[in-house]
């Protein structure tokens, strides 16, 4: 049946989606953005803005696990709005980071305890509740992408809606540094932030889940549901699973390992590159504009380009999960080439930015597919709880790989080989997609849906 007969409201949703990613991604950015004037005004250390840095991964972590509960029991509608309005308050609440800080020592001095860095508590605080919004994103998408659509078509859809994350990280350095110039690094925060809440207005008109949507068709509802008449069938499955019941499962520690092993490479670019360009190369933040937005363009063809990838080898005659788990072991191939970023960095700064968007890019890649085995793996009232445990899996691992890194860079800068640091971190972005994928394949070798 061809698209115009079969309607093509679910890709509206898939647009809101994207929208809401790109917001995610733009909220979490401005401090790494304006991490090396912050630096300098505050004083802080590498190890100062690795805590800063840690206490969003760390928070964000243990929110995974409990959005993705909210998320099934709460339904994607509701829950998404709860989302994005507590990270938007976490976005605006950054311009308020010193009277919070000094609010808490206050509170400190009060009680007898020793105060505290102003700038670092009130950091602290903002990027807490920012985390704690943020982490509802992708269980909620995730979830919606299983609503609207087929397996077939979900890592394409999943991918669209996650290059929205590349989108956020192009926008953040062409807006971001200006904003900082022309009215402070306070209005940066809170302009940012209150893009939300324009989303919030157009998911409460437009989204309902698929059986109550007046827009659909009979005939895209059926498409909807076409690979789901036997788990429709089974009144098991549609069962929602409980966190204990979900880690008996060896395809729950699939997720959870190649979240884990991963999420902290995306995350460190994240947070690190403008900090790695200023340290290495001088660069201040408006000279970081131009590589940064190329770097996530980058990132944007990988993310959809690798979730319409498997594709080709479903058309081959594969099982949707083996065409993906094969498209994954390709794609964790090319973050190797970020292993040459370092030696071959002396020759241009443009190298390093190259290169590392080739891994990033690949990331989205396998990020778009690796979501989407949870939705191949797991009947749908199950999804959004498995991609907060393996949500909280990749926000430790993140944790990990920022605190191991302020570490190793404060080391090696004493010692005036700063570049050495970055070697080391390099090399474990280079090579923890291929190991993530032996792990993920050792685990469940071949599809097996879980039911109750």
């Amino acid at each position: 049946m061809k698209n115009q007969e079969i309607g093509n409201y679910r890709w509206a949703i898939c647009a809101l989606l994207f929208f809401a990613t790109t917001i995610n991604y733009l909220d979490r950015q401005v401090l790494s953005l304006l991490a090396p004037d912050l630096t300098k005004e505050f004083g802080w250390t590498n190890s100062d803005y690795a805590n800063i840095t840690a206490v969003f991964q760390f928070v964000y972590a243990v929110s995974m696990l409990f959005a993705g509960r909210v998320v099934d029991r709460l339904g994607t509608k509701r829950a998404y709005l709860l989302a994005l309005f507590v990270w938007s308050i976490g976005a605006m609440l950054h311009a308020y980071a010193i009277p919070m800080g000094v609010g808490v020592n206050s509170i400190l001095s009060a009680v007898g305890m020793a105060a505290l860095p102003v700038s670092l508590v009130g950091f602290m605080i903002a990027r807490a509740v920012l985390a704690i919004g943020e982490a509802g994103n992708f269980p909620a998408a995730i979830k919606a992408t299983a609503e609207y659509f087929p397996k077939t078509e979900r890592s394409f859809a999943t991918g669209i809606f996650n290059s929205g994350a590349n989108v956020g990280a192009i926008l953040a350095p062409l807006t971001v540094p200006w904003i900082a110039l022309n009215w402070g690094w306070e209005s940066a925060f809170v302009i940012i932030g209150v893009t939300g809440f324009i989303w919030m207005v157009v998911w409460q008109i437009f989204y309902s889940k698929p059986e109550k949507q007046r827009r659909i068709s009979v005939a895209e509802l059926a498409y909807i549901n076409s690979d789901e008449i036997s788990t429709l069938a089974d009144p098991a499955a549609t069962k929602t699973l409980g966190w204990f019941q979900l880690l008996g499962y060896k395809q729950t520690w699939v997720f959870a390992i190649g979240k884990f092993l991963t999420d902290g490479v995306w995350w460190f670019f994240l947070f690190w590159l403008p900090k790695y360009l200023s340290a290495q190369y001088g660069m201040s933040k408006t000279d970081i504009v131009i590589p940064l937005a190329i770097l996530y363009s980058m990132t944007m063809i990988g993310s959809v380009g690798g979730g319409y990838f498997p594709t080709y080898f479903i058309k081959k005659g594969l099982s949707t999960y083996d065409a993906r788990m094969r498209a994954m072991l390709i794609i964790a191939v090319f973050p190797l080439v970020v292993l040459l970023a370092q030696p071959l960095g002396y020759i241009s700064f443009w190298v390093p930015v190259l290169l590392i968007g080739i891994g990033t890019s690949a990331h989205q890649a396998w990020s778009a597919n690796l979501f989407t085995t949870v939705s191949d793996l797991f009947p749908k009232n199950s999804v959004a709880s498995v991609v907060g445990i393996g949500g909280m899996a990749g926000g430790l691992g993140g944790v990990v790989v920022s605190k191991f890194g302020g570490w190793l860079f404060d080391y090696y800068e004493k010692l005036g080989h700063i570049h050495t640091g970055y070697t080391i971190m390099f090399s474990f972005c280079a090579t923890a997609y291929i190991i993530a994928w032996f792990l993920m394949k050792a685990l469940v070798p071949k599809y097996k849906l879980v039911t109750a």
